[in-house]
């Protein structure tokens, strides 16, 4: 039984690149609240966050960007190559991050809650959660994905694969493991028969209660011509086929499903079934991002974009969400700008954003200097600034 009461709770691991965080996301499209350990730890050493100063006064103003910011390529240039040095780290950085996962955790609505951490083994976290799961990849996809996903080298993917516990130690102590090497559909079908095992033991409280169901209204009183629906693998068809249509260009169901591993997507449907708008977006380290809009051409701009909009900040309070980012594209049509900002989103720019976790946030998916758009969702943060 885990450390909090009434909570089942997911301990995900791996080594780097396996695709734990896929994982993750699949357990989230589920019904399960995930915590991303490696993001927390990330944001604990945002400026003005808890582990900044500390981090930087042991390793040095030589780790710092221009701007202030700890460069996590010169940081992890000194971490993967002496032991020592990660350990350090990882001593000024886990209390803040077990911190914050406890208050995450304990202020969840949902019963079952997933703990994606790297180095979930080697801490306290291990003896806190009622299950282990541990996703596995090949060295050598391992490999590949760090060259064409990370942007690293083969002599630097392999250094940082060879600087982590043998995953073979992380197997042995697994509940459940999730091979990850091949097909999505595949990883799909183990996760949701991991879910499902999940579910009878719990019962129907595990289930996904707390995101927006199935032709669920938005909300019925102001958007009754528009039904939300929860994009789902089932959905992949259809949601490549009006993206194709509305964008023009080609998307294929399987590109969908590789996105399902990164995003969520929302479905605006209109009275005669017909899909009216499409939205994809995440939540990542409290932060919500949506970086995918569609329109139908004859679609209700407001009603659908309102409706929508309710739904992605439902969804995205429901996970604890401090922030929400709308990025549109730089010739997004006046008028859907309008219709976000109606909704209360603020036009902004990247240089504006003063949260420096948020601002790295946006950054991180403002490809072709896109239109911002940014709402405040909640008036506290986990990592509060010192």
């Amino acid at each position: 039984m885990s450390r909090w009461p009434n909570k089942y709770v997911i301990g995900l691991t791996g080594n780097i690149a396996v695709g734990k965080s896929v994982v993750r996301q699949m357990l989230q499209h589920l019904g399960a609240y995930t915590i991303d350990a490696d993001g927390l730890a990330h944001q604990a050493m945002a400026p003005g966050a808890p582990a900044y100063r500390p981090v930087v006064e042991m390793f040095g103003r030589f780790i710092l960007a221009p701007d202030g910011r700890i460069d996590r390529s010169k940081l992890g240039s000194i971490v993967f190559a002496v032991p020592e040095a990660l350990a350090t780290l990882e001593s000024l950085t886990h209390p803040v991050v077990l911190q914050a996962i406890n208050t995450l955790v304990t202020r969840a609505s949902q019963r079952v809650v997933v703990i994606e951490a790297i180095k979930l083994l080697e801490t306290d976290l291990a003896q806190a959660v009622d299950t282990i799961w541990v996703v596995d990849a090949a060295p050598e996809t391992q490999l590949r994905r760090l060259v064409e996903k990370r942007g690293l080298s083969p002599e630097e993917a392999h250094k940082r694969i060879t600087a982590q516990r043998a995953q073979a130690e992380k197997l042995q102590r697994a509940d459940r493991i999730i091979r990850n090497d091949g097909h999505v559909d595949e990883t799909w079908r183990q996760v949701q028969a991991g879910w499902a095992e999940i579910q009878r033991a719990l019962g129907a409280v595990a289930g996904p209660a707390n995101t927006p169901r199935i032709d669920s209204p938005a909300q019925p009183s102001a958007t009754t011509e528009i039904t939300i629906r929860r994009g789902m693998p089932g959905n992949a068809e259809l949601i490549a086929e009006f993206l194709s249509k509305v964008s023009g260009k080609q998307v294929s169901r399987m590109d969908v499903m590789l996105s399902f591993g990164q995003k969520s997507y929302l479905l605006a449907i209109d009275q005669a079934g017909r899909v009216a708008g499409i939205i994809g977006w995440q939540v990542e380290n409290l932060i919500t991002r949506a970086d995918e809009f569609y329109l139908a051409p004859d679609a209700p701009r407001d009603p659908v974009v309102k409706a929508l909009v309710e739904a992605v900040e439902e969804a995205s309070k429901e996970l604890q969400s401090e922030v929400g980012f709308i990025l549109l594209p730089p010739n997004a049509p006046g008028e859907t700008i309008q219709a976000f900002q109606r909704t209360g989103y603020e036009t902004t720019a990247l240089e504006e954003i003063r949260i420096p976790a948020w601002r790295e946030a946006v950054y991180e998916m403002a490809a072709e200097n896109p239109r911002i758009l940014m709402k405040r969702l909640r008036p506290d943060r986990v990592m509060k600034p010192i």
